[in-house]
Formats: structure tokens, sequence, C-alpha cells
């Protein structure tokens, strides 16, 4: 038995028609694959973000190296805030920033303990607020208050781990205060 040409070039446009919807299928599964990878490597840095704002940030363009850079300058605004970090203070912070999600051994601690032994300056603090705002105005209102509450509880928390002694007297100084103040502020 023949095959009559129709049925060759009919079985040709099927193989073809399959093989072009199994490379669209393929792209699809390596961008969603692609989208996991890129929101694992965020909730390592914002580990209580939720996936919305996770996809959102990675569609701003901005990567865990960006989002890790944004949560720790306040952290290292507050412990600067007086003008010095003692060994007391460093132990506190760092345990502070434990406790809230900076991990020993993450690349996120590791930034912030050269920004405890070296202070970062005012430029960083500068470049850090002009680039929250312009994000911020991105965000919807409720991603807005998750980065938001996320930043000011790192920040609270560093400053609250320094302050009183053996847990008398005033938590956060005036200094550190005012560079909580200024943290909200830009969060809006």
């Amino acid at each position: 038995m023949t095959e009559h040409p129709t049925s060759t070039d009919a079985r040709t446009l099927e193989n073809a028609f399959f093989a072009r919807e199994n490379a669209k299928l393929l792209e699809r599964l390596r961008q969603k694959a692609a989208v996991e990878e890129r929101r694992q490597a965020l909730r390592a840095v914002m580990p209580n973000a939720d996936d919305a704002l996770l996809d959102h940030l990675s569609e701003l363009g901005i990567g865990p190296e960006t989002a890790l850079a944004v949560m720790l300058v306040p952290l290292a605004a507050v412990a600067w805030a007086d003008g010095s970090i003692d060994a007391r203070e460093r132990q506190a912070i760092l345990m502070a920033a434990a406790e809230r999600g900076v991990a020993e051994g993450t690349p996120a601690h590791a930034l912030l303990v050269s920004w405890l032994e070296t202070r970062p300056g005012a430029e960083l603090v500068e470049m850090w607020r002009r680039y929250v705002r312009t994000v911020s105005s991105a965000l919807t209102p409720g991603e807005r208050d998750q980065v938001r509450e996320r930043l000011l509880g790192l920040a609270r928390g560093v400053a609250e781990s320094a302050g009183g002694f053996l847990g008398i007297g005033k938590k956060v100084s005036a200094a550190e205060q005012l560079v909580l103040d200024d943290v909200a502020s830009v969060l809006g």
C-alpha cells in the first residue's frame, strides 16, 4: 500500500505542529523553573515575604544581592548611630540580626559584619534612600507594608538589642531613634 501524498504531508504537518508545541511547552517549563529559582534566591534573603512580593521584586529586576543591601543598610545605620560600636553592641546586633533571619555563614551576615567593622559612608545611606523610594513607588500598598514591617523590625531589633544596661533603662537611644524615624519616613 502506497501512501497518498496528502497523508504524508498531513503527518509532516502534524509532526511539525507537535515539535513546535513541545518546544513552547519546554520553554514555559524553563521559564517557570527560572521564576522559582529567582523566588528561592530572594526568599533566602527575605524569608518572611510572600511569593507575590518576591515575584514582583524579581519582575522589577531586584535580585537577592540588591534586596540584601536594602535590608542591611538600615541595620548598619542604626548600629553606627552613636558613632561607634563596642564588642557588646556588635554581638547583640549580630544576635538580633540572626534572630530575624540574617544567619551566620550567609552573604547577608558577611556584609553586615563588614559594615560593623568599617562604618559605611553617608553616600551609601543616601543611595539606599533614593533606591527604596523608587522601588516603593512600584509596589502595591500591601507589598510596601511587608517591606516596611520587615526592615523596621530588623532595624528596631538591632537598636533594642544594644540598648539599656542589664535590661534597665532606655533600650533605644535618641540617635538610634532618629535613624529609625528616617528609615520609617523613607519607607512611607
